[in-house]
């Protein structure tokens, strides 16, 4: 790890040097009259994200233009006969924006970026969650947005432990991605899940990050400096994302270059914990190259109580490096293509000796964007790679002090999928949307079994599954106060190439080898969205849809171990179906200095795939995946933000949700249970302080608590294996020391909570108190 940290020093070092030459060269001449100037910019929105489209009038004494921004928000008028005039730009669900500019006598040029206020009392904000652009007020969906402002000031280093300040966001299990077995890290909104694999879908600007195999996230697959904000839809949308969004949508949205610049975060904390995240973006004409990476390690601390620990419990450390390169080109002032090469390496301690796991991915994705008046709007994406997972599970005795190797696992898994989406408004009133996209994944378990020591068996499973679907959707603004907004989409699956081999290694036995069935599946998704404007200040939303998800193949025919729990593989196992409803309201007051929603909401899932204890022994808890017959999770949400002044702001999120097992005909008595690894009641806050104002540049300060209380859960599904309640508090305190550098102090826990998080049967625990100091620095941005 020292080798990889000198490496990405050495890298950063050439890249800054390269950066500021390229943001120092001075601009050429133009080659027209010397009376011609040329004046440039981005159009961003409050959350900092690009508005494309917008009309941008540039106007000088008998001179006038007009143009639209393309999809990176950016305008360029480069025959302007005159140094100063005036912009007015308009957008949307903006309030339309002006601004005076003018040269220097030794200028030519000029780069603005201009920010949009939302045009009504509701903040608006761009919503790429939605499949296009909308205003946040004009959106029948439950989102939240977490701006590059808030995650900048969030105390937490990974990106789940930043998703945590949404209410109703919880892993598998409630530990995060620092530690955590990568097999334990699916997302579960709203109740809705009770097994490792995702409910909802990850994206990284468009492209799923959700384990192809597996359907777990890899949560540091994206540099955290190269975030520029992140987007939670709660609720079912599988009729516009298909499968894996049964639960909803978690998009994170990287960062584009406006200027040629660069950004690097670096830190140090205890546990020996060293990391550093950049970014850096180059533009020349029409091509932009990003380049982004992150190196982390930590040593980690024992998960096991202190009276509970033996001789084979060791510190749960992991490391982890990602880089990033896009090549972007644009196409005039309509569309674009770029290339993304991504490279990303993980390797875990698992607290035991024996126990650990790895994970190497390589993806290529590539895409195309395309906006004509005429004919609407054209994405592309397409994306593929393969990844290879290791792990090694033990038995450890009960007195802890020693363990065996029982079993050795090689995951290797590749995938390809495209998608290809058309937009386009009709008339003033109505947008049109509509899509196909499509994947294909092979992996197979191949694994050694040990016994004493000693070599025993050989168990190799897998197959192939191909899905495809093809959706479209309506959003009709009826009048000023009514919106419906309808959608669609059928979905087909298809496992096949599906086979198990057992081969003893102790005997001359042949092996054995199972041929599964080839199984083909398909799902229709519908969903009818309503919003009304009750006053200018009030809106009332609500939303019916149905949406599934189907098994994966880590399901399937990979069985794994955690402790003394083992659970096996189901071939068998049905898709997941969802029905649910949701009502709400969002409203603003006080001038918009408070601005909330409340959505009530309720979820009904046939076939739901969960852990399921088979017996139960002093030495050995054994499980598998089964489909429950019927769950139901039923709840409310709501999250509200008051602007005190222009410097503070303070946050909440409340979620209470009721999940519970309502039919099992294999085992009646879990009807009625909680379903396990979903709290009744979780709260969080935000308070947060920044001086970030023009008077204030060179001694800016910001300051940031946040709060979170997670209520008792089950770590099983007979209700035997309860976790408790917690609350942690986490701060952060940052303040500019340089022109482009900023140092800060970040503490999580910072009262140090002892909290459980798993029971194997032994609990196991959370985060304790973490602290790292670090700086931030910017160069060459504009």
């Amino acid at each position: 790890m020292k080798s990889v940290l000198q490496h990405f020093v050495a890298s950063l070092v050439g890249l800054i040097a390269f950066t500021g030459l390229m943001a120092a060269r001075p601009s050429p001449r133009p080659q027209s009259a010397s009376r011609r100037y040329r004046v440039e910019g981005v159009v961003k929105d409050g959350s900092g994200a690009a508005v494309s489209g917008a009309q941008v009038t540039l106007a000088t004494a008998g001179y006038q233009a007009d143009q639209p921004t393309d999809p990176d928000g950016r305008f360029d008028f480069s025959i302007v006969p005159a140094p100063q005039g005036s912009l007015k730009i308009s957008a949307k669900g903006f309030a339309q924006a002006e601004k005076r500019w003018s040269l220097r006598a030794t200028q030519k040029s000029l780069f603005l970026e201009i920010f949009l206020r939302p045009a009504a009392t509701v903040e608006q904000v761009t919503v790429t969650a939605t499949r296009m652009q909308t205003p946040l007020s004009e959106t029948t969906a439950d989102v939240s947005v977490l701006t590059k402002r808030e995650l900048a000031a969030t105390p937490a280093l990974t990106l789940d432990g930043t998703l945590q300040q949404v209410p109703g966001f919880t892993l598998f299990r409630r530990t995060g991605s620092r530690v955590a077995n990568p097999t334990a890290q699916g997302v579960s909104l709203r109740g809705v899940g009770a097994s490792g694999a995702s409910r909802a879908l990850v994206l990284a600007d468009g492209i799923p990050l959700n384990d192809p195999f597996g359907g777990w996230v890899y949560w540091d697959r994206v540099p955290r400096e190269a975030v520029g904000r992140m987007e939670v839809v709660r609720g079912g949308v599988s009729d516009l994302y298909g499968s894996s969004a049964m639960g909803g949508v978690i998009n994170i949205l990287t960062r584009k270059a406006t200027t040629s610049e660069l950004s690097l975060d670096t830190s140090y904390g205890n546990e020996n914990t060293p990391y550093g995240s950049f970014w850096s973006g180059i533009r020349h004409g029409p091509w932009t190259l990003d380049l982004d990476g992150e190196a982390f390690s930590t040593d980690g601390y024992i998960l096991v109580n202190p009276q509970d620990r033996g001789a084979v419990d060791t510190k749960a450390g992991s490391e982890h490096e990602v880089g990033d390169a896009t090549v972007e080109r644009n196409l005039g002032q309509n569309g674009k293509v770029f290339a993304t090469a991504t490279y990303f390496r993980e390797v875990r301690a698992n607290g035991t000796p024996l126990t650990y796991n790895r994970t190497h991915t390589r993806q290529l994705a590539f895409g195309a964007d395309w906006v004509s008046q005429l004919a609407g709007s054209f994405s592309f994406r397409g994306y593929g790679g393969p990844k290879i997972y290791d792990q090694t599970f033990s038995s450890v005795a009960a007195d802890r002090n020693s363990e065996s190797l029982v079993r050795s696992q090689r995951v290797p898994a590749q995938q390809t999928g495209v998608e290809l989406q058309w937009s386009r408004p009709v008339g003033m009133k109505q947008t049109l949307v509509a899509g196909f996209d499509g994947r294909e994944v092979r992996g197979s378990s191949n694994e050694l079994g040990f016994f004493s020591g000693r070599m025993t068996s050989a168990l190799g499973a897998g197959g192939r599954q191909r899905t495809a679907g093809v959706y479209g959707e309506d959003v009709l603004r009826l009048t000023r106060r009514w919106q419906i907004t309808t959608a669609v989409r059928w979905d087909h699956w298809r496992n096949y190439d599906a086979l198990s081999t057992i081969k003893s290694l102790t005997s001359a036995s042949p092996a054995a080898v199972t041929v599964f069935p080839e199984r083909t599946a398909s799902a229709f998704s519908p969903r009818l969205g309503m919003l009304f404007r009750l006053t200018d200040h009030v809106s009332l939303v609500g939303s019916a849809y149905r949406a599934f998800r189907a098994p994966t193949l880590n399901e399937l025919y990979r069985g794994f171990r955690v402790g003394n729990v083992v659970t096996n593989a189901n071939s068998e196992l049905q898709a997941e179906h969802l029905t649910g409803a949701e009502a709400g309201a969002q409203f603003a007051a006080f001038g918009s200095r408070l601005t909330g929603r409340g959505t009530f909401f309720w979820s009904d899932v046939t076939d739901p795939i969960a852990n399921v204890t088979l017996s139960v022994t002093p030495s050995l808890i054994t499980r598998q995946r089964q489909n429950l017959g019927r769950t139901r999770s039923r709840g409310v949400d709501m999250d509200a933000t008051l602007h005190v002044t222009p410097t503070f702001d303070l946050t909440s999120g409340y979620e209470f949700v009721n999940a519970t097992v309502l039919s099992f005909a294999a085992n009646p008595s879990l009807v009625g249970l909680e379903i396990p690894q979903v709290p009744r009641n979780t709260f969080t806050f935000q308070a947060l302080y920044s001086n970030a104002t023009a008077a204030s540049r060179w001694r800016r300060v910001t300051l940031s608590l946040q709060g979170r209380y997670v209520g008792n859960q089950f770590d099983d599904d007979q209700n035997l294996l309860p976790l408790g309640s917690f609350f942690t508090l986490d701060g952060s305190l940052s303040r500019r020391i340089w022109r482009d550098t900023e140092a800060y102090v970040a503490v999580e826990n910072m009262f140090d909570e002892s909290y459980a998080v798993q029971r194997t049967p032994v609990p196991e625990l959370g985060y304790p108190l973490l602290f790292r100091v670090g700086f931030r620095m910017n160069f060459g941005g504009r």
